[in-house]
């Protein structure tokens, strides 16, 4: 059989691994920033651009795409070489890739501090950004699976399973989610609406996590923990199921992000029930890469990597349990809203997806520098240190999250709200907003370490940059199965129906979640006083969206007393037809706003008290953590953009009469006039046309299309 000679490509992997150490200490130092916001509203500076609103998504963007995307670049274009015994299969497109997705973070890096937002979690990014990730991401698809085509190895090991799956879910579910329709360059609305655009919003965003932030990082963790460990993965079998079953499974439970919403009971079941079956996929993994170990576990006290892999794969134990317990409605009552959930994801992103990339490379560091590991010493120093960052970021948010839970469900003996004021709950958790900081904190320090620890080791070596390999060329094979081979053996050693079986299994949940919420018209029951925003409110609507409240701010009621006490009726499907995007968030920082222009068939606020609360928060409320917001007085309203807006708002099917675009901007001015002359009255001097007179309209307007229809019956 010919041997042949070829070599790995390791530019292209220390190009993304140096961008994954850039780009997780960028994300994780923005992480401790707003982290301090929430404490100390006096850390947004009073500055547009660096606010806890617009911070906020550009933390979670750099952690995901930034950071774990880097770093999981850097695993797959690594150990598909090795594994498919083959150079990647063209140099040109995993440039392309590397150049176009840092161009990518750094074009994400600008526009969210400016407010360019689609305001929806993990997909914020504006359309022309979004186009540019396509087609990066199709560069990445297409060079691997060529790679695989012209692989020396006749069988497609498991990690590289997790690698097609990741491609071809991303795939499908940013191409449906992100689908909008431009206004302007740098604006856009969701073609979804309210309802429909909350479901297919956790559909995408509940399996970004699952195949952007989990089965790439299962790649990762069945090449290079075995390797780590110079033990062989525990259980082949085990990986099989681990594999198909989590993959199938994984793509229905996004409703559970939504349970006591306003989303047909159908839907939210079929969330749950799946979210429960993913405990045992989840937990399979995790066994098989903990028992892979098996034999080495006294080299573990030793080895930073292990030590790193052992916390990572043990943290993806516990969040994959809390997924299947936070979608039991009961817990789910408890737990939605408040700190558990930003607990929850910590504990995947720092622990899980953070301390995997930090043990690949302090294992792979030197091996394409070709010397040793600068410290151990220091290596096992970011460990504890890190591992200490975690437990006093996520225990603290725990106990914030009970905290705020049963104060939120209190009643007093006569049947009052025991603590009516939200801000009563903001003050109770403050302390543990302090012990979140030292978390993130320590947490920073142990990335200082490894920035460290990794460039002293690449000083110290030379970089491999075409590392020479040689394996016997893959012989032609019967497309038949052949005599003894398994099954799934058979679809090993065949690529094209491998793919497409594994498309077929993520497709069959996400068509029956997703079809009958944008076909069947009666999943979303109309209301007949609900009527479009006017113009003016939708450009207030624009704004709250710009500033990122609804990272603090729900707009959705739930179905139970302790709410309805707080916040007026609970929330109906057709409130919501007119919204694009959705609103109704994930974390109540601040109070429920869904009924915010309404209480008691009264206007619950006035707009004197708006515009105050905007320019002084703590004036109103001394005890308030919100950023002041001068800027909205100062700056003008942008009037031009209106009758684009309308004229998109009716190509998605709202009913403003033909024409409407050209008078748009006249009611503007009518109803800011309005405003304005309200505000003067209370001593408040300010012009019409400024951005402050559109939110305290769109606020306003909140509820009172429902209390209509109340007054109604």
């Amino acid at each position: 059989m010919e041997q042949q000679t070829f070599y790995y490509d390791n530019k292209i992997v220390r190009m993304f691994g140096g961008a994954t150490i850039l780009w997780g200490l960028v994300g994780v130092l923005v992480g401790l920033t707003i982290a301090t916001q929430l404490a100390f509203p006096a850390a947004n500076f009073n500055l547009p651009w660096l606010t806890f609103g617009r911070l906020r998504p550009l933390h979670t963007n750099a952690i995901i795409f930034a950071f774990v995307g880097n770093g999981i670049f850097t695993a797959a274009y690594y150990s598909m070489q090795r594994l498919l015994k083959t150079r990647m299969y063209s140099d040109f497109l995993g440039r392309f890739h590397f150049w176009g997705w840092q161009l990518i973070i750094v074009a994400a890096a600008i526009t969210l501090p400016l407010g360019f937002t689609e305001a929806k979690e993990y997909a914020e990014l504006e359309w022309p950004i979004d186009i540019a990730v396509v087609i990066v991401w199709i560069a990445f698809g297409w060079n691997m699976l060529g790679t695989i085509a012209i692989r020396r190895t006749r069988h497609i090991y498991v990690a590289i399973w997790f690698y097609i799956a990741t491609f071809i879910t991303i795939a499908v579910l940013y191409l449906v989610n992100n689908l909008s329709l431009p206004v302007s360059l740098w604006k856009s609305y969701s073609v979804y609406a309210g309802v429909q655009d909350g479901l297919v919003q956790w559909w995408y965003g509940h399996n970004a996590v699952a195949f952007f932030l989990t089965t790439p990082m299962l790649g990762l963790m069945y090449y290079f923990l075995p390797k780590a460990a110079n033990r062989p993965v525990y259980s082949y079998k085990l990986s099989i199921i681990h594999f198909w079953a989590l993959i199938f499974l994984y793509i229905w439970a996004g409703p559970h992000h939504l349970l006591y919403q306003a989303l047909p009971g159908w839907a939210q079941s079929m969330g749950v029930v799946f979210s429960v079956m993913l405990l045992m996929p989840s937990w399979g993994g995790m066994v098989n890469g903990l028992l892979t170990l098996r034999g080495a576990w006294d080299r573990v006290r030793d080895s930073a990597v292990l030590k790193f892999f052992v916390v990572g794969v043990t943290a993806y134990g516990m969040s994959t349990f809390e997924g299947p317990l936070l979608s039991l409605k009961s817990v789910n009552a408890i737990s939605h809203f408040t700190d558990w959930t930003i607990a929850h994801v910590h504990i995947g992103g720092m622990g899980w997806n953070g301390f995997m990339i930090f043990g690949m490379i302090y294992w792979l560091w030197p091996r394409i520098f070709n010397t040793k590991l600068k410290s151990e010493k220091l290596a096992n120093a970011h460990f504890w240190i890190g591992t200490l960052g975690i437990i006093f970021y996520a225990v603290p948010l725990y106990w914030a999250a009970i905290t705020q839970a049963l104060m939120w469900k209190e009643f007093t003996p006569e049947g009052f709200l025991a603590y009516p004021n939200f801000m009563e709950t903001v003050t109770q958790i403050l302390p543990m907003y302090y012990l979140r900081i030292v978390g993130g904190s320590l947490y920073v320090t142990g990335f200082i370490l490894f920035v460290y620890n990794v460039m002293a080791t690449a000083r110290s070596g030379k970089l491999i940059a075409d590392e020479e390999a040689s394996a016997p060329a893959l012989e032609k094979m019967s497309k038949k199965r052949l005599p003894g081979e398994t099954p799934h053996r058979w679809v090993e050693r065949r690529w094209v129906p491998f793919t497409i079986w594994a498309f077929v299994a993520i497709i069959i949940g996400s068509i029956i979640e997703i079809v009958p919420m944008l076909m069947v018209k009666s999943n979303v029951p109309t209301i007949s006083s609900v009527t479009p925003y006017t113009p003016l409110e939708l450009a207030g609507r624009d704004i709250y969206v710009r500033e990122g409240c609804y990272t603090c701010h729900s707009q959705q009621i739930r179905p139970f007393r302790s709410e309805t006490e707080r916040y007026g009726e609970y929330s109906k499907a057709g409130e919501f037809v007119y919204d694009h995007p959705y609103q109704w968030g994930s974390r109540r920082m601040g109070p429920d706003l869904a009924r915010e222009g309404v209480k008691g068939g009264k206007i619950y606020k006035s707009n004197a008290w708006h515009y105050n609360h905007m320019l002084r928060p703590q004036d109103v409320n001394p005890e308030s953590v919100m950023p002041a917001y001068p800027w909205l007085i100062s700056d003008q309203l942008d009037m031009d953009i209106i009758p684009a807006k309308i004229r998109a708002m009716q190509a998605l099917g709202v009913p403003y009469p033909k024409g409407y675009d050209q008078k748009a901007i006249a009611d503007v001015k009518a109803q800011a006039n309005g405003i304005a002359a309200d505000l003067k009255n209370n001593n408040i001097d300010v012009k019409s046309d400024r951005e402050i007179i559109a939110l305290i309209s769109y606020l306003q307007r909140l509820g009172t299309d429902i209390f209509k229809e109340t007054a109604k019956k």
